[in-house]
C-alpha cells in the first residue's frame, strides 16, 4: 500500500546542492507537511499524492535565496536611475520615503516584488525597509519565505513612542505559527546608527538569538569617516560594540581591508554580495578573492530594483562570475556550481538556515524550483551548474514551490493576478510622479 504524501515531482534531474554536490537522475521528490519526505527511484510506487508534477527533461534545484532586498522598492524601479549613491538616497529615495511611505504603499510594492521573486525562482528573501507586518502579511499572502527587519536609522528613529526591538519582538510573537515569515534586527549601517543604537542591537540579537541584518562599507567614504569619528574601522567598530557575537549578514562589503575581513571570518558573519547594485551606483567591486581566501561565507543578493533595477538572481550569477574571472583573469575562478551555492546552501548558511533550506534534502523545507530546459537556448545541455549559471536566464523557470506548496506553476502565480499587479502599479506609477 502506497505512503499518502502532498505533492510528487517526478523525474527530472535533481541537484541537490547537499554536502557531496549530488545529481540524482530518475528519481522523484515526496513531500509532505511543507518538507521533503524521500527522494527515492522514479520506478518505485512508494507514495501517492493528489497533486504530481512532471519534471521529466527539466531541472530540479533548490530555491534561490536572497540575501538582501529593500522589496517595498519595487514602485521605484528606475525613477532615479544614472545617480551616486549620496545623492541618489538624500535627493531621491529619502524624500520619497518620507511622503509616501505607509502601510498601503509598502503592501501593494511588497505584493509585486514577492511576485517577481517567485517568477524569478527566489524562494526566501531577507528584507531590511519600515513598516514589517505590511511586508510579513504582502509575502506571505503569495506564499514567500521572508525574513523581515524595519531599517534602524536614528534620524528617523521613534525610540520614544517604541524603543529598539519592541515592534519586531511583538511580531515575532504574533506570527510565529507562519512558518513563511521570520524576523531579524536591521540596523541601517553605522552612519546611520548611533553608537547606543548598535550596542542595543548587539544585546537584543544575543538575548533573543536573532539574525542581525545591516549595510557594510558600500561607499568608500564609509571606512575614513568611522576612523575619524570613532578611531577604527568599521569591522573593528561593530565588533567593539558586540556585534559579531551574533549570526550577522553584512550588504556589500565592498571597501574591507584584509585585517577587517580575518574578523569576519573568526564571527559568524556572512557578505551579501550585490554586483550589479554596486556598479550601477558606482559603489565599487566587492573583493571576492581576498574574502575567499580569509575563509568568509558569501552570498549574493539583489538589493532593491531602485538600485539593481530587477529581481533576478540569475543575472546576478552570471555576471558576478565573469566580471570577477576577468578581474582576477582567472577563468576557473568562481566555478559555476560555486556561484549557484551561494544563491543556495551558502546563503542558507549566511541567514543561519542551512539545517532547514538551501539544499534537497530529506526532512528539510520543501523549497524548489523547476527549471525548463526544452527550449532552444538550453540545448545541448552538457553541464547543469554551467548552464544554470552561463546560459538559463530566470525566464526558465517553471514551478516555484515554497513549503511544500506550489505558488507558480508553468509561468503562471497560482495565488495572485499578475495583470491585477501591473495595473496597480501603473496606478502607483502616477502617483509617484506627481510627488517628483
Amino acid at each position: 500500500m502506497s505512503i499518502k504524501c502532498d505533492l510528487i515531482i517526478q523525474g527530472g534531474s535533481i541537484l541537490t546542492m547537499d554536502n557531496w554536490m549530488s545529481i540524482l537522475e530518475n528519481q522523484s521528490i515526496a513531500i509532505a507537511g511543507g518538507r521533503i519526505l524521500d527522494i527515492y527511484p522514479q520506478n518505485q510506487d512508494i507514495y501517492e499524492a493528489e497533486e504530481l508534477i512532471d519534471a521529466t527533461g527539466c531541472l530540479v534545484i533548490p530555491g534561490l535565496i536572497n540575501t538582501h532586498s529593500h522589496i517595498p522598492m519595487t514602485y521605484f524601479r528606475g525613477l532615479a536611475d544614472d545617480l551616486p549613491l549620496d545623492i541618489w538616497l538624500n535627493k531621491y529615495i529619502w524624500p520619497l520615503e518620507a511622503k509616501l511611505i505607509n502601510h498601503d504603499f509598502v503592501y501593494d510594492a511588497s505584493l509585486h516584488g514577492a511576485a517577481e521573486m517567485i517568477k524569478h525562482g527566489i524562494v526566501l528573501t531577507n528584507d531590511m525597509y519600515f513598516q514589517m507586518r505590511a511586508i510579513a502579511d504582502a509575502c506571505s499572502s503569495l506564499g514567500l519565505r521572508v525574513i523581515v527587519s524595519e531599517a534602524m536609522i536614528d534620524a528617523k528613529d521613534t525610540a520614544a513612542k517604541h524603543p529598539i526591538g519592541t515592534k519586531l519582538l511583538e511580531l515575532k510573537e504574533e506570527f510565529r505559527d507562519n512558518e513563511l515569515v521570520s524576523f531579524s534586527l536591521a540596523p541601517h549601517a553605522i552612519y546611520t546608527c548611533g553608537t547606543q543604537t548598535l550596542a542595543r542591537v548587539a544585546e537584543l540579537a544575543q538575548e533573543h538569538n536573532l539574525l542581525i541584518h545591516s549595510h557594510l562599507s558600500e561607499a568608500e567614504a564609509e571606512p575614513y569617516n568611522c576612523l575619524k569619528e570613532h578611531g577604527m574601522r568599521p569591522v573593528h567598530y561593530l565588533k567593539s560594540l558586540g556585534i559579531l557575537e551574533s549570526k550577522a549578514v553584512f550588504a556589500h562589503g565592498i571597501w574591507v581591508d584584509n585585517a577587517e575581513m580575518e574578523l569576519l571570518a573568526e564571527s559568524e558573519a556572512s557578505i551579501a554580495l550585490c554586483t550589479d547594485s554596486n556598479l550601477k551606483l558606482s559603489s565599487g567591486i566587492a573583493p571576492i578573492k581576498a574574502y575567499r581566501d580569509a575563509g568568509v561565507n558569501l552570498a549574493l543578493a539583489t538589493d532593491g530594483v531602485a538600485s539593481n533595477n530587477n529581481l533576478d538572481l540569475f543575472a546576478e550569477m552570471d555576471f558576478t562570475a565573469k566580471l570577477h574571472k576577468a578581474i582576477n583573469r582567472d577563468p576557473s575562478f568562481l566555478r559555476a556550481e560555486e556561484m549557484l551555492r551561494m544563491v543556495t546552501i551558502d546563503a542558507a548558511r549566511a541567514l543561519g538556515l542551512e539545517d532547514q533550506t538551501g539544499s534537497l534534502e530529506q526532512g528539510k523545507a520543501a523549497d524548489l524550483i523547476i527549471i525548463d530546459t526544452e527550449n532552444l537556448e538550453s540545448q545541448p545541455l552538457y553541464n547543469p551548474y554551467s548552464h544554470l549559471v552561463y546560459a538559463i536566464g530566470a525566464h526558465s523557470v517553471r514551478d516555484t514551490v515554497i513549503n511544500g506548496r506550489v505558488v507558480m506553476r508553468d509561468r503562471k502565480l497560482t495565488k495572485v493576478s499578475e495583470q491585477d499587479l501591473i495595473a496597480r502599479a501603473k496606478d502607483y506609477k502616477a502617483k509617484l510622479i506627481k510627488e517628483l
